[in-house]
């Protein structure tokens, strides 16, 4: 499989509008820190591509792969950065009199319904809560703790043949071990880490920062480790000392599993 990231920012990308730090100035000059919403692109030899998460930056990710539109996604939760594109993708279903497929978890879905109720027509709508295939690929969700901000849903993709597993966990923080379980015994782990060391207090965050970010990948052994959903607070030229198998997702970057 091949995994395209479209975006690797958080919920306000970078550069934040508002902002005059540091790695936002750059980011609008030479834009080696510019990031949009977290989202990706993934592959498979016989399949059509499948989107993953669906942000407001979907028009500008579709025309950065060339693609002109989608035919199917999974959600991780229903916050505004991850399904922003909906309204967009379902009216270009309309422009071109298609319907696509939505995966998600049906508690996903109900909240995604409430907030767009007329998108329903050409987004159809899929629970995937009992897990889904892909190509050669078991696709698993299970639902993990994103801190004051409630609830999202990571996923593994398992080989049917190989064995060879990766996971997407995007908005998560203090997971208990049994929300960990899924990560362990994986070749790639993509994890959001917003900051590189968050300063609020825990009971105000959300995310994992990089320093925990670094420890739960330990924990659990993944063979390759890519952050995103990262903040204005990661500068992408400095130098964190992150281990050989560690790095930060950058916006077109394409791995294999």
């Amino acid at each position: 499989m091949e995994i395209t990231f479209l975006g690797q920012g958080d919920s306000l990308g970078t550069p934040r509008v508002y902002c005059g730090c540091g790695v936002c100035e750059e980011a609008r000059t030479t834009g080696a820190n510019r990031r949009l919403r977290s989202s990706l692109w993934l592959r498979e030899e016989g399949e059509q591509p499948l989107l993953l998460d669906c942000g407001p930056d979907w028009r500008e990710q579709m025309e950065s792969v060339g693609a002109r539109g989608a035919s199917r996604a999974l959600l991780t939760h229903a916050h505004f950065d991850h399904i922003g594109g909906l309204v967009d993708w379902a009216d270009a279903c309309r422009w071109t009199d298609s319907t696509a497929d939505v995966h998600a978890p049906l508690e996903v879905l109900e909240e995604v319904r409430e907030r767009f109720p007329w998108i329903g027509s050409r987004l159809k709508m899929h629970a995937n809560d009992g897990g889904m295939v892909y190509g050669r690929w078991n696709i698993r969700p299970w639902k993990v703790n994103h801190g004051k901000n409630g609830y999202a849903y990571a996923y593994r993709f398992q080989h049917q043949d190989t064995g060879k597993a990766w996971a997407y966990c995007s908005d998560s923080i203090n997971l208990p071990e049994t929300q960990k379980a899924p990560l362990r015994g994986l070749d790639l782990l993509v994890l959001g880490t917003s900051f590189v060391l968050e300063p609020y207090p825990m009971e105000t965050r959300s995310v994992y920062d990089m320093k925990e970010g670094l420890a739960l990948a330990e924990e659990v052994g993944a063979g390759r480790v890519l952050f995103t959903h990262l903040s204005h607070d990661v500068d992408v030229r400095r130098d964190y000392n992150l281990p050989a198998h560690v790095r930060l997702a950058e916006t077109g970057m394409t791995v294999t599993v």
